[in-house]
């Protein structure tokens, strides 16, 4: 798989610390990469101009001319609502212009990975030209919960070894665990993003002084 493969995401969001926070989340599941970012409706609408690849936006509430929930219906591409309003009637309005998920901030990284692959899965069964109830009752289930345990892929020889590198209290970033076990950084990169995407690793970002964030992973509960 290349970094252009699997489902296109743009990310809209004024806050550039969480923006790049649900980047590298995105870029942590499987199948998924980061085509943009847009702090503004205007950006977010120029960006899916540009980018006819986009497939899904993952759109704040609050932006600096506008709110996000007002343009879903017009944005033409699936939208995972990622925001901090609360208001029970802003969710009615955003599902009722066709927001696929609704997430309220902070959740957890985990929650955003478990929702884009239920998201990948929603894609997959709604993928054949005509669909039965089964395949639409199994494509809405994904969307709402994720994928289930029993619908992850099994992790590979490679990714085992990665993952018994993480007892309970292991926090590794990817060049760690690339020198560990002997293979490249992009390699364990790769690697470390199934795993997140299976649920069996989460990621968090660890700020330093300058520079970008670095990803770092653990073990997941449960």
């Amino acid at each position: 798989m290349t970094d252009t493969d699997g489902h296109g995401v743009l990310i809209v969001d004024d806050d550039f610390r969480v923006a790049a926070l649900h980047a590298a989340i995105v870029d942590a599941v499987r199948g998924f990469h980061v085509v943009a970012r847009a702090g503004s409706i205007a950006a977010a609408r120029a960006a899916l101009a540009d980018h006819p690849e986009i497939e899904l936006v993952l759109l704040d509430v609050y932006l600096p001319d506008g709110s996000g929930i007002d343009v879903i219906a017009d944005l033409d591409r699936d939208c995972f609502v990622v925001g901090a309003e609360t208001d029970a009637d802003a969710v009615r309005t955003a599902m009722r212009a066709g927001a696929l998920a609704y997430l309220i901030k902070p959740f957890p990284d985990t929650e955003l990975a478990r929702r884009l692959a239920g998201y990948a899965q929603y894609r997959r069964a709604l993928a054949a030209p005509t669909v039965d109830q089964g395949m639409v009752d199994v494509a809405l289930s994904a969307l709402r919960f994720g994928t289930s345990r029993a619908d992850r892929t099994p992790v590979s020889h490679t990714e085992q070894r990665v993952l018994d590198l993480f007892d309970a209290d292991a926090v590794l970033f990817a060049d760690e665990v690339a020198e560990r076990i002997g293979i490249s950084a992009a390699t364990a990169r790769r690697h470390l993003a199934a795993l997140v995407g299976a649920g069996r690793l989460t990621m968090s970002l660890q700020y330093g002084g300058t520079g970008r964030p670095r990803q770092s992973y653990r073990r997941a509960e449960g």
